[in-house]
């Protein structure tokens, strides 16, 4: 979701060349593998790509208080947790693998990566 970054211009793609779903952390949350199994079912994608980054607003609050964030806000915490994690490449390992064992994925093809927002660098992460 972070806005310093071009998915489809890191990926040398253009306009209509793939389906970006974008969401804090770049998570496989349940509305965002709603999205790939339409993408997948309806339009024909075969395989993910997982972007996240660093500096992730995700890796600087905890589960905790970002609940507590809201609950102040809100008047009650909220019923799903934000995703907050505090290693970054795990974090896209765990996330490529949830997407490879769902089931409602009938191309568990993916692959994760980590944009680097300080130089610019696209590296895969194994």
């Amino acid at each position: 979701m972070d806005a310093r970054i071009d998915p489809l211009g890191l990926l040398g793609m253009g306009l209509g060349d793939a389906h970006v779903i974008r969401n804090g952390g770049g998570l496989a949350s349940e509305d965002a593998i709603r999205s790939l199994a339409l993408s997948q079912h309806l339009l024909g994608t075969e395989e993910v790509v997982v972007i996240q980054h660093t500096d992730c607003g995700l890796l600087k609050v905890t589960e905790e208080e970002f609940a507590r964030r809201l609950e102040e806000t809100a008047g009650q915490p909220p019923e799903w947790a934000a995703g907050a994690f505090t290693d970054l490449e795990a974090s896209v390992r765990e996330t490529v693998e949830k997407l490879r064992r769902n089931p409602f994925l009938p191309h568990p093809k993916a692959r994760g990566y980590l944009y680097e927002v300080e130089t610019g660098r696209l590296r895969e992460v194994e």
